[in-house]
């Protein structure tokens, strides 16, 4: 299972960029962000207060009564403490607090604020609409209350330099935000699809291992059946034959159901939890023994081996052979008991493996009563597929069932 990569620090990260299920809505950076905020803003309202007291200001001209400076004041902390909403609610503020751009002195800093906020946060048609009103606004602020030191366009490039300042600032962190943001976006979703594909190559796995079984399964079964009806046609046969085909049923009773147990524990395994060592698979030169299996089960098994060099055969191609060798004579024994089957093995490195399983049709309705899926000929089809071989199967014009196959072997 994955996890998310939590940060060293996650206090000094913004609330949009922490992890959420470890933030609320303000985090400790964002407290001290906005104390700060808030404590700069009243700053300038006492400062820009008591200059407009004066007899000759330094910033801008009084509004000429006393208690219009003082009204001044009172919008400018209301504005300061609004502040605090400026997470929960920017543009409701914005739009609430854009009449102030008009003639308040008091609150220059905490509009500059709002609107940063503002840009950062949202949608940029709405925050520029906003920046734009403040844009168009600027010369009737200075209409109102012109500078005392500036001349008047001199006043309104060095207001409209702040604002611009503030909007490329509040553009910039907004582009280093979404950066980060699709960044990590990217990362989980790179770690999902590894994970995914890592729980893909795992499902493969256990169906390849479950087909593995299957097809052994297959041909225990059959070797069973095959030994058991001996036993029940022939009550009559000597103690030392019965006792034997009574070894063998045991034996591969006994290897049936650890096979089967391996098939189900393969399909139950959990995917997280770690697979069991797989039992070694088999190769070219274990066909011999497969054979001998088969002719101890009271299958004629005629073997033409043909093939240059055996052991130098590839690892994944004797063990295609195997099957195919394994899946045919299982054919045989449930389709047409008592026939002859014939196996021939040719080919080496460069020409490729040939690999035939022929046996007569049967006649009439001969067949085995042993139970089958139907699907080890498409099982056997799909791994000489994968393999980059080819297969068929069918009856040929003697009227013998054939399955062959050719599987590639690269030259030494």
């Amino acid at each position: 299972m994955s996890t998310a990569v939590v940060p060293d620090h996650p206090w000094l990260l913004p609330g949009s960029l922490a992890p959420a299920a470890r933030v609320s809505r303000r985090t400790p950076r964002d407290w001290l962000v906005d104390s700060l905020a808030f404590l700069f803003s009243v700053a300038w309202v006492l400062l820009s207060y008591g200059d407009s007291m004066r007899p000759e200001p330094e910033f801008a001209m009084n509004l000429g009564p006393a208690w219009l400076n003082q009204l001044d004041l009172a919008i400018g902390l209301l504005v300061s403490v609004a502040l605090w909403l400026r997470r929960r609610w920017p543009v409701g503020l914005a739009v609430a607090a854009a009449p102030l751009a008009l003639f308040s002195v008091t609150s220059g800093i905490a509009l500059l604020i709002i609107l940063f906020t503002l840009v950062v946060h949202q949608r940029l048609a709405v925050a520029l609409a906003l920046v734009g009103w403040h844009l168009v606004t600027t010369p009737l602020y200075l209409a109102i209350r012109p500078d005392p030191v500036l001349p008047f366009w001199a006043a309104v490039a060095w207001t409209l330099l702040f604002i611009g300042g503030t909007v490329a600032w509040a553009l910039f962190v907004r582009a280093r935000r979404q950066l980060v943001l699709s960044l990590r976006d990217r990362a989980e979703r790179a770690e999902a699809e590894q994970q995914l594909r890592l729980d893909q190559a795992r499902q493969l796995e256990r169906t390849r291992i479950a087909r593995e079984m299957h097809d052994v399964l297959a041909h225990r079964i059959s070797l069973l059946s095959l030994h058991a009806g001996a036993l029940e046609f022939r009550p009559d046969a000597p103690p030392a034959e019965v006792a034997r085909a009574a070894g063998v049923i045991r034996a591969s009773a006994h290897a049936a159901l650890q096979d089967l147990r391996e098939v189900i524990g393969v399909l139950r395994a959990e995917p997280a939890a770690e697979a069991a060592p797989e039992r070694p698979q088999p190769t070219l030169g274990d066909v011999p023994a497969l054979v001998a299996e088969s002719r101890t089960a009271g299958v004629r098994v005629s073997v033409v081996d043909e093939v240059t060099d055996p052991a130098a055969a590839p690892a994944a191609v004797g063990r295609s052979a195997y099957r195919i060798v394994q899946e045919g004579l299982t054919n045989a024994r449930k389709h047409a008991p008592g026939a002859v089957v014939t196996v021939r093995l040719a080919g080496g490195p460069g020409d490729g493996l040939a690999v035939e399983i022929r046996n007569p049709w049967p006649v009439g309705e001969a067949g085995s009563t042993i139970p089958g899926t139907g699907t080890g000929l498409v099982g056997v089809a799909e791994r000489v597929s994968l393999a980059g071989g080819r297969l068929d199967h069918g009856r040929d014009a003697d009227g013998d069932f054939r399955l062959t196959a050719w599987l590639p072997w690269a030259p030494a």
